[in-house]
This record gives structure tokens, sequence and C-alpha cells, in this order.
């Protein structure tokens, strides 16, 4: 959940680190701080705050030092407060520590440490670390390594950790166990971070950690360790295929909107995936005896829409489940497999599910963005999405370059069980690739409308989104993306569901925004349309989002937003833009902050 970055350098650093920090910020943003280390004394300046308020204050850039570690945090243990702010110290301020992760024993090790005359400054479990590495280097005239090694097997739970110290000039020492660490390689410069961004605008080049093993990096190299034995490890280095550029917000105001019009191109990137590739992973799941797709948040609706696909196409039942539940849902058999979506590839509860599977031997897939990540090393077989870095907290690129890539293995799993032939699965494709285009037709000609459209319900404070059939998922995330950026209530529904309680909702104050399907659907259509008529019945007012062909009863509608004219292949995609745009405008309107929504983070890595 929080973000830790470390730079050390034959140079100052702390323009570089305040860069680094800021780039990770979408990983927590409730304070931050940094610490350097300069004429054998290790500087701190911290506070609560996003990182653009907290410099103004703390005026990081100033801070001098050729080695140092920073931290933006999403708070876990301990208020939100400058004393829960990392980095930490020991108690002769000797040594400086960031922390990102879940101490689980931390309670018996801070009553032992207090037993032992040791005062504690903050309600963190992360300053017990700092804490026990220094005492072990007293009490027992540990070097630093050593007392760091030790400290690592006596804490449980899940970190990455970096460190600096007085003894050990010039050097970062950082370890790894259930929570991302990678460190990236420049020229008289190395650096360490949560993820790639921390360093993406410095080198493309890195090392990423695995569980139970450390690092010493100073300028010139970095050596890895195993954590239990000590012993150097020979760790392959990684080239990362994103550019700098791709992390930058240009002209667009804020990184969602950049990133929703960065989805043509993402589109085009996931039709670029080799068709060997879409086909192993069908081969994958017709293999299986009983095969289920899993992801948290909006993964899951992904992958719940995921489930329609291959129903609709492939005529094979795939149950979507929130990875969160699924230890304590599924027993599997003996031919049982998973497939998972991940953005980040470092979800907690994601990799747990993973985790369970395997003991269970279950055979495991992902569909993930981020290279090198826990997930990728873990499944049995993987896809890469290659939609490139996404910075807002909202996924909105990520997501839709999912359900394009679910899209397209449910089309190979129809023709291997010859539901359709070849030249039928290029006729779809191609349509797939002219979403790219009506997209890019929205942008261009729709968003203002979309803009326009939602000033005039910025009063509204309570939203239900509704869809039937495979719009039913596309409608509980644009309920999801509405209450994320905006915090307003905002329920998802099938529209079937609508009738059997929350109906009893509906009045003036409610807007109900109904996603109508191309009228080709047919049987989908007429649902919708006596969805409507329920909702109006009752005095409900109802948005419309429909396409331009459908000649839905215009009476019914309190307003609309009208879609260029698609297949039925393509209708779903362009729902699921329309309910971005619709979320982004009025979180805009509302004055919300839209790329870091409060309470929330991009990459959920704990429990």
């Amino acid at each position: 959940m929080c973000g830790i970055a470390g730079i050390v350098s034959s140079s100052d650093i702390s323009k570089r680190l305040l860069q680094s920090i800021t780039s990770l910020e979408y990983r927590g943003y409730d304070s931050c701080g940094m610490a350097t280390h300069s004429k054998g004394c290790i500087e701190v300046r911290k506070n609560i705050g996003t990182v653009e308020s907290v410099n103004s204050k703390e005026k990081f850039s100033q801070m001098s030092g050729s080695v140092g570690i920073a931290h933006t945090r999403w708070a876990t243990h301990g208020d939100v407060s400058k004393r829960n702010a990392h980095p930490h110290t020991d108690s002769k301020n000797h040594l400086a520590l960031v922390h990102n992760g879940i101490i689980s024993n931390y309670n018996e090790l801070r009553e032992t440490l207090m037993k032992d005359g040791i005062c504690f400054h903050s309600d963190t479990d992360s300053e017990v670390i700092a804490h026990m590495i220094a005492s072990m280097q007293e009490k027992e005239g540990l070097d630093l390594e050593a007392s760091f090694v030790k400290v690592l097997s006596e804490i449980e739970g899940s970190f990455a950790i970096a460190v600096i110290s007085i003894n050990v000039p010039g050097t970062i020492l950082c370890a790894k166990q259930g929570s991302p660490l990678s460190i990236g390689l420049g020229e008289g410069t190395n650096f360490v971070g949560s993820d790639f961004n921390a360093f993406l605008p410095f080198t493309q080049s890195c090392i990423i950690l695995d569980d139970g093993e450390y690092a010493l990096v100073n300028e010139r190299e970095c050596i890895v360790k195993e954590t239990s034995t000590c012993n150097p490890i020979n760790k392959k280095v990684t080239e990362i295929p994103w550019e700098a550029t791709m992390s930058d917000r240009g002209s667009f105001s804020h990184y969602m909107l950049k990133e929703i019009y960065d989805q043509p191109s993402t589109i085009k990137t996931a039709l670029e995936i080799p068709r060997k590739e879409l086909l192993n992973f069908a081969n994958f799941i017709d293999s299986s005896s009983d095969c289920f797709i899993a992801g948290v948040g909006t993964t899951f609706y992904v992958a719940s829409l995921g489930q329609y696909f291959f129903n609709d196409l492939a005529d094979f039942f795939m149950p979507a489940i929130s990875t969160d539940e699924f230890v304590h849902l599924v027993k599997p058999g003996p031919k049982s497999s998973l497939i998972v979506i991940s953005q980040s590839g470092e979800t907690f509860d994601t990799l747990n599910a993973v985790e369970y599977a395997k003991k269970n031997n279950v055979k495991t897939a992902g569909i993930v963005n981020v290279i090198g990540s826990t997930l990728v090393r873990t499944v049995d077989h993987c896809i890469m999405q290659g939609a490139g870095p996404e910075v807002s907290v909202i996924s909105t690129k990520a997501a839709l370059s999912q359900s394009v890539i679910l899209f397209l293995i449910s089309l190979e799993l129809s023709l291997l069980k010859k539901k359709i032939d070849e030249k039928r699965v290029k006729e779809i494709r191609t349509q797939v690739l002219c979403i790219a285009d009506l997209i890019s037709e929205i942008l261009d000609e729709r968003s203002g409308f979309f803009h326009s459209f939602t000033q005039k319900h910025l009063e509204m404070r309570n939203w239900i989104f509704v869809g039937r059939g495979i719009y039913y998922p596309i409608a509980l995330e644009c309920a999801l993306k509405m209450k994320e950026v905006t915090y307003l209530h905002a329920e998802g529904m099938s529209a079937g569901f609508l009738k059997h309680g929350t109906i009893s909702l509906i009045d003036e104050n409610v807007n109900t925004v109904v996603l109508i399907p191309p009228k080709e659907q047919e049987d989908l259509y007429n649902l919708t349309l006596n969805s409507v008529q329920e909702i109006r019945a009752r005095g409900g007012f109802v948005l419309g989002i429909r396409f331009f062909d459908n000649n839905f009863p215009k009476d019914l509608l309190s307003d609309e937003i009208i879609l260029p004219s698609v297949s039925t292949f393509q209708a779903p995609f362009l729902h699921l833009l329309s309910g971005q745009l619709l979320s982004y405008y009025m979180a805009v309107g509302l004055k919300r902050n839209v790329d870091r929504p409060r309470s929330l983070a991009k990459s959920v890595t704990v429990a």
C-alpha cells in the first residue's frame, strides 16, 4: 500500500528522490517523508499530506546527501500524523528506515524493546524494526548487515524495507518478504523502489527481489543475498519495456483522463498479442474440469464480464469469484484451474488466492500488466497486457485492456470448441479493432457532451446503475468508478434485481443510470425497457446511455447520452468507457482529487 524509494549516488540525490517518491504517490498519500545521510548525520523531514503539500513545508529538495530513502504512506498502524509518518529512526538517530507491509508480531517485539528502556515516538509497527536493528548492534556487537539479517529472521508478516545508517555510509540495505521491491541499476547511481515508477525516469534496467532476499546497494553495485544463509545470489537483470514518457501526464489535467485517452492504443496493443498465446490460454481453460476466474475490486468486475464472454461465445461456464473470498468459497477438484486478473500483480488478496490454489494442486494463470511482478512469477501461465504504466489510482485503461484480452481468449476457445470458424474469428477481431476508432470518436467529438451532461446532475447524491445480461457487471464497474472518484453513494445491479428490494429507494432524489443494449440484442433490450418503465412508474429519474440507432422511447428517459451505432460485440466496451467519462466529469465538477481519491491506494498489498 505504501511506496518506498531510495537512491545512492556519487552526487546529491534529494531532487531525484523527491521525483521518485512523487512517482509512487498513488500507492498512498496520507503522509510522506525523506531521510538523507550527509556529513556523518541523518536528517529526516516528514509531515502529513501529499508529497506536493509536504514538500512546500519541509523543502525536501534542499536536503543534502548522496544517499537517501523516502516513503509515502497509506496508514495501517497508527493514525495519520507526523509522528507516524516515515522514515523512522532509532533512539540515537544513527539509522533511518522505511517500510511497506505489516509486521504481525510487532506488539510482542515492541514490549520487549520497551522493557529494555527503548522509547517509541510513533504507533507504527515499522518503528519497531529500526529499534531492533540498533539494539542488536549495541547489545550483541553485530555490524549493520548482521543485525539487519537477524531482525529479518525475527519479524513476521509482510515487508519491503530500506535502511540507511551512519555506520555504513553510501549504502542502502533493503529486503523483501511479501511486499514488492525492485532495484534500479544506473551509471554511478542505483535505486530502490516499490515498483518501476520509482526509477523509470532514470533507468530501465532493474533487479526484482524475491521473497527471502536482501540486498546491499551502493553507487557502484548491488549485491543480493539469501536472507536465510547470507549467500550471494546471481540475479537476472530485467529491462523494463516502458518509456518514462508513458508515465507523464502531458497536457491532460489528470492522469485518469490521460489514461482514458490512452485506451485506443491499449486496445491495439491487446490485439497485437500473438494468437498462439491466446490459443494456449484457451487450451489451458479447455483442459480443466472446472475453471474459475477471479479478481478483486475492478478486476472482479472485469472477471465477471469475462464470465459472460466465455458463456456467450464459447458456451463455457466459468464462475467469477472475488479473490478475497476465493479461499473461503472454493473447494477445488483434481482438474480445477484458476485465472486471476491484476494490474499490479501484487494485490494481496489475489496472491493469497493463487497461493491457496497452488496448495490444492490447482493450475493457475494470470492476465497482468506489470512485468516481473510477484503474480507473473507465481502463476503457471501468464499473458502480459502491455497497457503501460497506469498512474491514476482509478483503473481505466488497464481494465478495458483486460476486458478486451478476455474477449479475445473467449474467441479462441470458441474456435477450439468449433462453435465458430476461423473466418468468423477474423471478422470479430476486425470489429474489436474498430472499437479503438469508436473510442477515439467519442473522446474527440463527445467528451464535451459528457462534461456538460454531468454539470446538470452535480446536486444528485444517490446513483443506481443497472444493466441486463452482459451489461450487469458493467453496471457494477460504473457504480464503483462513481463512488471511488466522487465519494457519492452509488450502487450497481442487474436490472431484474432492482425490483427485489432496491426499487423502494427510487424517487426524485435518485439518478438511475440505465445501460441500454443495441436493439439487435432484442431480449436484453426488451427486458431493459421493462425495467425503465418500472422506474418511471415510481417517479424515478432515468438517465439512459443508448446507441444512436436503437430508437429507445424518449418519453421514458429523463436525460440521455447517445453513443455511436455499434455491433453487439462492441457495445459492452463503449458502455465501460461511458461509465469512466461520467465518473470523471462528475468528480471534476465536484472538485474531487481525481487521481488521488481519499482512503484509496493503487496497489493493495496488505490484508
